[in-house]
């Protein structure tokens, strides 16, 4: 384990322990806000009002390794989700029963990580990356113009990408790999439509056992040598609004009547619309993006709560 940032939680209901792995998810039992206290003795907040909250301890050149999680009295700094988005309506669960296609996204919802980030990490451009991906996902800026600035930023070769996965196999969400074989046993189609890249999304699938025909997401591209020479804009998801788009066309393509997006950021948020996705359920177990979550139509903190509801009889 050396080298390797760690987390300690605390429970403050029955005083335990647990001592997790670089960048696992940490679920809280806290009510109230949870305040971080870090190796360097600063501090940052954030709310734990939800039973189960699901924390992410992420590795960084210039952060600090452990933190430690304790009550707080401090205000909380997200606005979550009002109750009847986390309760959903019976007409929610309609058309979750009633799916014939569900797409998800891939970076931090079918995945622990955001892969461009951690790709830029594993090149050396991590932090400068990471702040690009946190606007993009947050709506504030075009997607091509953030999927451009942040490639820009390290220009990953084929043989980067290659040892990069070679040595970093996907870590998926927990629960995903159920949820999926839940949807498969009832007849329903999985896709994975993600603003990442195609070459680091076939081992999700093939993990997930989902077709590598059911996959729309980006392409890096490269030269004679290897190099890096940009990504391919004829993707749909290339640019803001390609996720509708890709939706759009999986749901015409093949007849579907009702179709599902679930995903954490604005890019999946903008598949709900008219011939697109038929509902939006917005996953907050890792990144919690307080105006996609206001928006969706439904949002939860585990996958396990869509699998109870899609195995429920009512």
């Amino acid at each position: 384990m050396a080298g390797l940032s760690r987390a300690v939680f605390s429970d403050i209901s029955n005083s335990k322990s647990t001592l997790l792995c670089p960048r696992h998810a940490i679920s809280t039992n806290l009510s109230g806000t949870a305040s971080f206290l870090r190796s360097d003795h600063r501090h940052f907040s954030i709310s734990a009002r939800y039973r189960s909250y699901n924390l992410v301890c992420s590795k960084s050149k210039n952060r600090a390794a452990g933190y430690m999680i304790r009550a707080s009295g401090a205000q909380t700094s997200q606005t979550l989700p009002p109750a009847h988005k986390t309760s959903p309506s019976a007409e929610v669960l309609k058309i979750w029963h009633n799916a014939d296609a569900v797409c998800f996204d891939v970076d931090s919802t079918v995945c622990i990580d955001e892969g461009i980030d951690e790709l830029a990490e594993f090149s050396g451009a991590g932090e400068a990356v990471a702040a690009w991906t946190s606007r993009a996902m947050g709506g504030s800026v075009p997607f091509e113009e953030a999927l451009a600035a942040r490639l820009s930023l390290f220009r990953p070769s084929a043989s980067v990408v290659a040892n990069y996965l070679q040595r970093h196999p996907p870590r998926l969400n927990p629960g995903i790999q159920d949820l999926v074989k839940n949807l498969k046993a009832k007849g329903v189609d999985v896709y994975l439509v993600s603003g990442g890249f195609r070459q680091m999304i076939e081992p999700v699938a093939a993990l997930l056992e989902i077709p590598c025909q059911n996959i729309y997401a980006n392409r890096l591209l490269f030269g004679n040598e290897g190099e890096y020479v940009g990504f391919d804009p004829e993707e749909p998801t290339s640019r803001s609004g390609g996720k509708a788009t890709a939706v759009a066309k999986i749901k015409k393509e093949h007849g579907y009547k009702t179709l599902v997006m679930v995903g954490d950021g604005a890019t999946d948020l903008e598949a709900r619309q008219p011939g697109g996705a038929d509902l939006f359920i917005c996953y907050g177990g890792i990144q919690l993006r307080s105006k996609v979550a206001q928006a969706a139509d439904w949002f939860v903190l585990s996958f396990d709560n869509l699998i109870k509801e899609l195995n429920s009889t009512t």
